[in-house]
Order: structure tokens, then sequence, then C-alpha cells
């Protein structure tokens, strides 16, 4: 029987039933893609966005394909992330459904080069969290000297340490090992000593912190002068090893007790601790390239005298430096100073940063000729006792007593026993202003020829009894305004680090 092929109508009919079914298929697809995350923009219309996500590790084709939605965009450390949540396929009481445990984050960046991977690594040694907001503008210079110095100190610890050990006989077999060894430990032992003893300043390093730090580091190249000398006297070398060992000692108490401070100046908040860590990171790395740098130049046999004055030029160099640009909002003996003469002759007080770097840091804290003496004690102040009474119904309502001795060229403060902070700051203040008045009336009647701190015309009874009538009168007018000027400047006024002694005047029938 002879086969027949289909007619062309049931072709027809079959070509048909495919067309609808490739149509609702399409509609189909079209929806899905319409309820998913926006479709990949057209090449015309791509934004840098997109870009960057490409880059984050979506290809094209996984956008068109998958279902993925934003959700979420975050920031850490400048770099932006984006999260995206895949669709479960159905919707449920009129919300989009997602599928469990299917977040992908997409950084909106592309990768670092490895430099700055590097420096963003090296900051988070160096740099407190949240720099520069989170530290004053005064820690940058700060950390820049202090890097240096202690870059230049790590150099010459190198030098120093080859020259005690080549004095005390190490390298050349001059000595026993039991006596090089107990050499070196009465050194170290003679240094601890030192240190015990200089902790005894106690206040002094919150009250001329500058000033101490400053003398600190002149101690320390003082010390590494000593060590550095016993190359040339090596019989000399358990003497001046002890001295050496005490002065850096001494420079290292120091150093660690006006370091919490000096960083608690530059702390915004509650970030003492990570301005601390960093800064003593930045320390640690200098010493080390200084002292990667000083054993590589070691090899070169350099002149020990021309090393060691170019490196402790530099060392002393940075250290003031480092000290001159921390900018402290308390007032000490120095600043406090500085302040006062500033407003007497302007009527205005110099703002933290004016103020900090006129303060004076070779004034060191031990210096016992100063013309104003706060806390005194009363045989010091007074030798006659018909001034003591001339004056003292002046300070009646104060809890002071301000004088000056003609004998001793001084202005003397003195406190009763219910002195509080602002009657220590007031007190002070009195003395300048007293200060001020005996210089002025004393250049009058004195030649042109006498110094401006001479004080050989000394004034008579009714004289000094009249200077302290007009200051007590010119501090009741003008301690207000100081205080209100310097609050508005930036000063801490609540408290001050003017370190009175100790001395307070009581009743008789105490």
């Amino acid at each position: 029987m002879k086969l027949k092929h289909p007619s062309n109508s049931a072709s027809q009919t079959i070509a048909s039933a495919d067309s609808r079914l490739l149509v609702r298929e399409t509609l189909r697809i079209s929806a899905n893609l319409a309820s998913a995350a926006p479709p990949y923009p057209s090449a015309a219309a791509v934004t840098p966005e997109w870009q960057d996500l490409r880059l984050g590790g979506l290809s094209n084709d996984q956008f068109v394909d998958s279902s993925l939605r934003a959700i979420c965009c975050e920031e850490i450390d400048g770099r932006r992330w984006k999260y995206f949540a895949e669709n479960d396929g159905f919707i449920s009481h009129g919300s989009k459904q997602f599928k469990k445990n299917c977040i992908r984050a997409v950084c909106l960046q592309s990768p670092k080069a490895p430099v700055d991977e590097l420096m963003v690594f090296v900051r988070s040694y160096v740099v407190p969290e949240g720099f520069p907001d989170s530290v004053t503008p005064s820690y940058v210079p700060y950390m820049t000297w202090r890097a240096l110095k202690y870059f230049l100190g790590g150099a010459m610890s190198v030098f120093t340490t080859q020259t005690l050990l080549s004095s005390v006989g190490v390298s050349r077999n001059r000595s026993v090992p039991g006596a090089v060894a107990i050499n070196w430990i009465i050194k170290d032992g003679a240094g601890r000593v030192g240190k015990m003893l200089f902790s005894r300043q106690g206040k002094k390093f919150d009250y001329d912190l500058k000033q101490l730090r400053f003398a600190g580091d002149i101690m320390m190249e003082f010390g590494a002068g000593l060590e550095l000398a016993t190359a040339a006297v090596p019989h000399l070398f358990l003497p001046l090893a002890c001295v050496a060992n005490v002065s850096k000692n001494v420079a290292a108490v120091t150093s660690a007790s006006t370091r919490t401070p000096i960083y608690k100046a530059f702390a915004r908040g509650e970030n003492i601790g990570d301005v601390t860590a960093k800064g003593e990171c930045v320390a640690n790395m200098a010493d080390l390239l200084g002292t990667g740098l000083s054993i590589m130049l070691s090899k070169q046999n350099p002149s020990l005298v021309t090393t060691f004055t170019l490196l402790s030029c530099g060392y002393l160099m940075s250290s003031y430096q480092e000290v001159k640009s921390v900018v402290l909002h308390t007032l000490n003996r120095a600043r406090f100073t500085v302040a006062v003469e500033s407003f007497l002759k302007t009527g205005q007080v110099p703002t933290l940063h004016e103020g900090n770097s006129m303060e004076n840091i070779f004034n060191l804290p031990w210096k016992e000729h100063r013309p104003i003496v706060l806390g005194s004690r009363f045989k010091d102040a007074f030798q006659d006792p018909n001034s003591y009474l001339a004056v003292e119904p002046i300070f009646e309502k104060e809890q002071y007593i301000v004088t000056y001795n003609p004998s001793k060229d001084k202005i003397y403060a003195l406190f009763k026993d219910e002195a509080k902070s602002d009657d220590i700051l007031k007190a002070a203040f009195h003395a300048h202003v007293l200060f001020h008045i005996v210089r002025t009336s004393n250049k009058n009647m004195s030649s042109p020829g006498k110094r401006e701190h001479d004080f050989s015309v000394g004034p008579t009874l009714s004289d000094l009894q009249s200077h302290n009538v007009e200051s007590y009168k010119m501090v009741s007018a003008l301690y207000g305004p100081l205080k209100n000027k310097a609050m508005e400047q930036g000063w801490v006024m609540s408290e001050s680090l003017l370190n009175p002694g100790r001395a307070r005047l009581c009743e008789l029938g105490s």
C-alpha cells in the first residue's frame, strides 16, 4: 500500500500550535524578569556604579539570568559595599519573599593597587582610628618630630653599645667573663637606683611637663656621651658607665611620666589608649629603622666624635621641636606668665597655640631665682613684722597674702589654710600685677642705665602699702575679665598647674 504525505492543512495546524506555545513561554519569562531585580542597563546607560558592580564579581550574564535585588549598602574604611538577596520566586501577603542564606556582598570599588593596600595596612598601625578627626591638629607635627628623634636615638644606640662592649673588654678579651658580668650588673643597678630617686619629683611631671621632657632628653644625650667616652679611658669604664646609666634612666623616667599627659592633649574623646598605642608604635618603628641604618654605617668605621655630634645635634633639635609642638590647655607657671603679661599689655589673652609657642622650654623647674614665689614660707616673705602688719588687713577677705620683699627682690604669695584652686590662680595673678607695679615704680626711680629687673632702689613701708592697695584694686577689676577671656580662648581655668609650695597660714588659736 502506498503511503501518503501529510496534507498541507495538518502542517499548518502543528506550526500554529508551536507558535502559541512559544509566545506563552516568552510572556512568562518576561513577567519573571520584570518582577525580579532591575535589568542590566544598556551599554549607553551604564553608570560607574554598575561598572564597579561588574568589577565586584558579578558578570552581565549573572544579572540577566538571576533574580538578585539590592537590599542594603554600607561603608567601611572608605570602601562601599552592596548586599543583594535572591528572590524566592513567589509573592506572599503582597510582598516579595527572599531565599534564606542567599545574601551576596559586592564591593563597589575596584581592587586597590598593592601600594595602596600597603599604605592602608601601615596607617592602621601608625595613626589612631578615625584620624584626623580623632586627634588635635598638633598630633601630626608632634609625631613627625618624635619619629625623627627616635630614629636618631636608635642610630646612636648602636655606637654606644659597641663602645661599651669594647671598653669593658668583651671584644678584646681583656677581662674574665665574671668581671665583665659584674661590671655590667653594677652599671644597670646604678641606673635603677637613679630612676627610683628621680621618681620623687612626682607632681612636677605634671606642672612643668615640657621643661622636664626636654631636660630629660638632654640627660639622655649626656649619658650617651659618657658611654662613648669610655672608649678613650677604658680603665674608667665602671664609674663612667654608672653615671651614664643613671642619666639615661632619669631620662627614661621623665619620658614615661610625661607621655600620658601629652597623648591626653591630642585625644579627642575617650581614645587615649588608641592614641598612646599608635604613638608608641611610631616610636618603635623609627627606632628600628635608625638601628638598622646605624648597623650598616658602623661597618664603614666612621669617626665616633663626628657621628655622635651629628646625631646628638639632630636628636636635641628634634626633641625641642617635639615638645614645642605640643598644645596643652592647662596653665602652668610658664604659660600663665605668658598669658598674664599679654593681658596686662594688650588686654587680650593669647590663643592656645600662641601661648604654648611662647612658653619658655629652657626655664627649668628647679631654677631657684624666680621673681615670683607661690606658697612660700612666712619667714622667707617677711623679715620685718611691721611689713606684715601693714599688708595683712588688705587681704582680710582673701585666702592669700601677696607682698614684695625688697631685700630678696622677689614677690611672695602666701596661702591660707582654706585656699582653693581658684584662690591660688588669683594669688598668682595678683603677684604678677604687684610685680608689674613695683617694676614700673623702680624704673621711674632708678637711672636709665639700671637694668629692668634691678630692685636696688627699694620702696619704703608706705610705698609697699600703697603698691599693695593699688594692686588689690587692679586685681578686683581685672581678674574676672582675665578668666573669661582665657576660657574663650580654650584655656582650662577650673584647675591650674602652678605648683605652689605646701606651706599654709592658719589661725593663731588652731
